[in-house]
This record gives structure tokens, C-alpha cells and sequence, in this order.
């Protein structure tokens, strides 16, 4: 079978942000790349204002933040400011359910416009975001989220059908599940995504317990032995995968 190559034929109309590695790597440091935040307006850094709010605030509210391409070719284009109230909205959910700063919030979701909402809201609300792959079978899912004291999981009905609902009474931390998109089924011990979604309030309170969050941890790393058991390991807290997001480009 053959492949048709996919190239790009228009010229480059936007420079690069990294044209000459080895000269930008000689002259980077922490603290220029931490003078190119623009912090919140408490104090601290979180990834999901830098990520979506700052634009905003300088007046790119406007412009395409996310373009998501479905599987029939149809696209939804999302603006900074429309994301930023879907992500104030996810904080929000959170909150409303109880979940804290330090809280682990999993997701278990294809490349879906609510993934985004997801990962940026809880970064926002500062719990712990834990992506899931979402080729994983019921067990690999589970082990994952035992090793992570998962309280929250935001997924398809389908994906929790098949990788969650049969493993989770094993899963005793695992308070709330979040079922994104169409519900075919009465899913018992879950809740709809979009309802909750629509009941919350679009502004997000900028109390300092809740954004100062510099050292606070924003995700962990995990990865698979030859015994196919995860590993746990460590990334940097908030304001080091910030400040790492701009200098990569």
C-alpha cells in the first residue's frame, strides 16, 4: 500500500521562534525565561494562565488558541478568550466537587477540544493533572491510577465502559468520574461533563491559597518497565515546566 507524503508548499510566513539552537542554548537562563511571564496578578505562576489568560489580558483574545480537525474533516477553531471561560468553567467544576490544590484529576480521553479544556482547568485549579493513554486496557488503567491516588477521572462513555467500569471498585480513592460527550447508557457512580460544565460560573476567583503555585507540583511522569509495571518519576513543579514551555518554542 502505498502513502502519499505530506509536505508544506507555502513559504514560512511566521519566524520561528528557535533559529539557532546552538547560539540560544549559550545564552539561556532560568531567570530571562522566568522575565518573559507574565505572572499572576497575585503573585506566582500557573501554566494554565500563561498557557490561555496572558493573551487575553494583551489583547490576542481574539485569535485562534486550538484548531481541532475531527475524524470527518469537519473543524472547530477556539479563541484565548473562549478557552479561558471554558477553562475558568473546569476550575470551577472542580472546585465545586471538592478537589483542591495537590488533587490528581486523570484523564482518559482521545484528542477531543475537551481534553484541552480539561488539562488547562486543572492546572488552573492547581491539582495534579494525570493523562491516561487512552490505548490502555482495564488493568494498565487501573494500576496507573491506584499509583496515583486518583479522586477524579474526566473520559467517554465508551472508554469507562470497557477500561474503568470493570476495574473500579478496585479503585476505592476514585470519587468522581466525568463523562464527556453523548451518554447511550445510564452509567451508574458518574456524572455528565457537559451539565456540570454548563451550572458553573465563568470567572475564577484569584484567591492567593489557590494561585500562588510556583513549587507546587503541576504532573507527574510515569513510565513502563520490562515487567510492564509503571514507574514513577518526577517533573518540575509549575514554575519550572512554565518557564520551560516559551524557551522550547
Amino acid at each position: 500500500m502505498t502513502q502519499d507524503v505530506i509536505a508544506k508548499t507555502a513559504p514560512v510566513t511566521v519566524t520561528p521562534v528557535l533559529t539557532d539552537y546552538d547560539r540560544t542554548r549559550a545564552g539561556f537562563s532560568w531567570d530571562a525565561a522566568r522575565e518573559r511571564m507574565s505572572g499572576l496578578p497575585n503573585g506566582g505562576l500557573n501554566i494554565g494562565y500563561e498557557a490561555v489568560d496572558r493573551h487575553v489580558g494583551e489583547g490576542r483574545g481574539g485569535r485562534v488558541a486550538l484548531r481541532c480537525v475531527r475524524r470527518d474533516g469537519t473543524a472547530e477553531s477556539i479563541s484565548y478568550t473562549d478557552l479561558r471561560r471554558l477553562t475558568n468553567r473546569f476550575a470551577n467544576v472542580l472546585r465545586a466537587l471538592g478537589m483542591a490544590r495537590g488533587d490528581r484529576v486523570f484523564t482518559l480521553l482521545g484528542r477531543c477540544p475537551e481534553l484541552f479544556t480539561v488539562v488547562l482547568g486543572t492546572l488552573k485549579n492547581t491539582s495534579v493533572l494525570c493523562p491516561l493513554f487512552s490505548a490502555f486496557g482495564p488493568e494498565p488503567v487501573a494500576q496507573r491510577m491506584r499509583l496515583g491516588n486518583a479522586r477524579a477521572l474526566v473520559t467517554a462513555e465508551e472508554l469507562y465502559r470497557r477500561k474503568v467500569a470493570p476495574v473500579r471498585d478496585g479503585l476505592p480513592e476514585l470519587e468522581h468520574v466525568l463523562i464527556v460527550g453523548d451518554r447511550s447508557l445510564d452509567l451508574s457512580r458518574t456524572l455528565c461533563f457537559d451539565t456540570l460544565m454548563s451550572r458553573t460560573s465563568l470567572c475564577l476567583p484569584r484567591a492567593p491559597t489557590r494561585w500562588r503555585c510556583c513549587t507546587s507540583r503541576a504532573a507527574p511522569r510515569r513510565t513502563q518497565g520490562c515487567d510492564a509495571r509503571a514507574r514513577g518519576g518526577r517533573r518540575p513543579p509549575h514554575h519550572g515546566r512554565v518557564r520551560a514551555g516559551p524557551a522550547a518554542g
